[in-house]
């Protein structure tokens, strides 16, 4: 059990510095998150980074905005430069709803409280910055710099913005993953002193008044074309997306105002050594005592779980994870999740069950491509579809070896899989009967020995026609799966659920769509509650799709439901065994012909 002092965090106050007989700091680091000193919020990650490199690094964490601005004062000019993220979300989407409604509550704030951070939090922060310390390098990072780098269609403003860079006039924008870009921003700042010295690290980007001479650069259509035609605003999103997912990339510039933004190829994915040395810095892994008494609902959540990995080659349409992770799977070695683990088992509350061992899908743990070098030529957006590339390795063989290792812990009494699976990673069948075996053997592990309960998987919808729009596997994977969750727990009178999550309203799907994944789900015995609005996110393909209306690949026209009618009433038919939308949603299928399905709605199951 250890006992933290406070100078085992990054100071939040000029107190704290003192404490540490300060009478400088290097980095301040504003943060819309609360600070909690742990590998899975990004602003702790980049401070831990940043004094890695011999810096004193202070923190903000949701600074007030709104008064005298003294939050931004109070460390003065720092020697280096100023630091933000808006958090682990993008502060519109963690704001309000796919209805545009505001939240009433912030995972990532002290009892969840919401209004502790602005609206477009990171153009607040930087414009507060810029006008108190304009001499001051800034730097601008985390997913909601990340994902508004080019010019992107803002859902909640129903236009297309400029890159954050204008807005914020940042000297740099550090995209993806920080911690290779801002280690070597510091490595070349201690050189030379100058930030526009650092515009030539990979994984940045700018903003120039002269347009760059780049050889192979790829020229985007201008911001201001984005604006006034859709199909050029589909085509130029496509090209950043083919662009972004390749591991050696070229330079992308961008015409802006007569200006251009200038984004810098990405850093190659990280090695395991080098994701492993992350999670050795010395996180305390615990909020700052400054919340004391007070939870933080989003560390929470993931306080007894372990990441272990980062990237996501699933490539879905409406999913951010590839434009800011990467779709390279990066693995942390088994020792080093294992020396987590012992870590988590000294935490006071902690009862001996490991709540989630996985990452965006629990199921990548060291998968790559069999030929590498296949891999650096590629620029598919997903290596499972249309269909699983030939070149991956989907051999589950590590994962099973680390849940075995890991549950021979004496301090450990069950670890359980919280994280997403992909299925049809699982039920994929090669020419290999050994890797076939194995995978059939992870899959009992799984549903034997890693369920709490309930275990969570992402059909996303039943409909081919929109699980194709939505980069998914066909339906009858799933039903596959289910098959496979059932006959398994019967054999080992396990009483446990699949809980099966879907979206509706996403480009493609219409109400006869929603209509039949009602007839589906009632079908296979399922009363949905997982289940969710589409909401379009900042530099993601569906988002893309719902603004143009355009597929950005084919540039077909593609339906899309708008308003907030056409949304209710797709989002209707999840619930279509509550009474009180019963008589809705036979008017609804009668209006688009369909009373076929009324029947089989309505009537009992037999």
């Amino acid at each position: 059990m250890h006992n933290f002092r406070l100078t085992d965090f990054l100071p939040t106050t000029k107190k704290e510095c003192e404490l540490r007989n300060w009478d400088y700091v290097d980095v301040v680091l504003f943060s819309g998150d609360a600070y909690v000193d742990h590998p899975s919020f990004g602003a702790a990650v980049i401070g831990r980074v940043l004094e890695s490199e011999g810096l004193r690094v202070a923190i903000v964490p949701q600074p007030d905005w709104r008064g005298d601005f003294r939050d931004f004062k109070k460390f003065g000019k720092p020697r280096m430069f100023f630091a933000i993220s808006a958090g682990c979300m993008d502060s519109m989407v963690n704001h309000y709803t796919a209805n545009k409604r505001l939240r009433s509550n912030d995972a990532y704030s002290p009892d969840g409280r919401a209004g502790l951070r602005p609206d477009n939090c990171t153009i607040v922060y930087a414009q507060i910055i810029k006008k108190l310390f304009p001499d001051v390098p800034l730097i601008i990072g985390g997913i909601e710099a990340s994902l508004r780098r080019f010019s992107h269609y803002d859902y909640w403003t129903d236009s297309v913005h400029k890159s954050i860079l204008v807005d914020t006039k940042a000297d740099l924008l550090v995209y993806g993953m920080g911690e290779k870009p801002i280690k070597q921003i510091v490595q070349q700042l201690k050189k030379s002193q100058h930030i526009e010295d650092c515009r030539n690290v990979p994984q940045v980007a700018y903003f120039s008044a002269e347009k760059p001479i780049v050889e192979n650069a790829i020229f985007l259509a201008s911001h201001e074309s984005c604006c006034k035609h859709k199909s050029i605003s589909a085509e130029t999103f496509r090209k950043i997306e083919e662009e972004s997912n390749k591991i050696v990339q070229t330079t992308i510039v961008q015409p802006i105002d007569d200006k251009y933004v200038v984004v810098n190829p990405s850093f190659p994915p990280m090695t395991s050594e080098e994701l492993d040395a992350v999670y050795e810095l010395p996180f305390t892994r615990q909020p700052h005592p400054k919340y004391k008494g007070k939870t933080i609902p989003a560390f929470e959540m993931i306080k007894f779980s372990v990441n272990t990995h980062r990237g996501c080659f699933g490539g879905c349409a409406f999913c951010t994870i590839s434009m800011h992770q990467g779709k390279f799977v990066v693995s942390r070695s088994k020792e080093s999740i294992i020396k987590e683990v012992k870590e988590i088992s000294k935490m006071p509350d902690f009862k001996g069950y490991l709540s989630d061992l996985g990452g965006p899908s629990a199921n990548m743990y060291q998968m790559r491509g069999h030929n590498t070098e296949l891999c650096e030529k590629c620029k598919r957006a997903s290596c499972l579809f249309p269909s699983i590339c030939k070149n991956l390795n989907n051999n589950h063989k590590p994962l099973l070896e680390l849940y075995k290792e890991v549950d021979r812990l004496p301090c450990l009494k069950k670890s359980f899989i919280g994280s997403g699976v992909r299925y049809d990673l699982i039920l994929h069948k090669t020419n290999n009967d050994e890797i076939n075996r194995i995978n059939q053997e992870y899959a009992e592990e799984l549903i034997k020995n890693h369920v709490s309960g309930r275990l969570k998987v992402a059909p996303e919808h039943t409909s081919n026609k929109v699980l194709a729009t939505m980069r998914k596997p066909s339906f009858s994977l799933f039903r596959e799966f289910k098959m496979l969750f059932d006959r398994v727990n019967s054999a080992a009178k396990l009483n446990q659920q699949i809980i099966p999550y879907f979206i509706s309203s996403h480009p493609s799907c219409e109400l006869q769509d929603m209509a039949e994944l009602a007839v589906e789900t009632k079908k296979l015995n399922f009363q949905l509650e997982q289940v969710q609005d589409f909401t379009p996110t900042p530099m993601t393909l569906a988002t893309e799709m719902y603004h143009t209306e355009l597929d950005p690949y084919t540039m077909k026209p593609i339906f899309v439901a708008k308003t907030k009618q056409e949304k209710l009433s797709q989002r209707q038919f999840f619930f279509w065994y509550k009474p009180e939308y019963k008589v809705q949603i036979k008017q609804l299928l009668q209006r688009i012909g369909r009373r076929d399905l009324i029947d089989k709605l309505f009537s009992k199951i037999k």
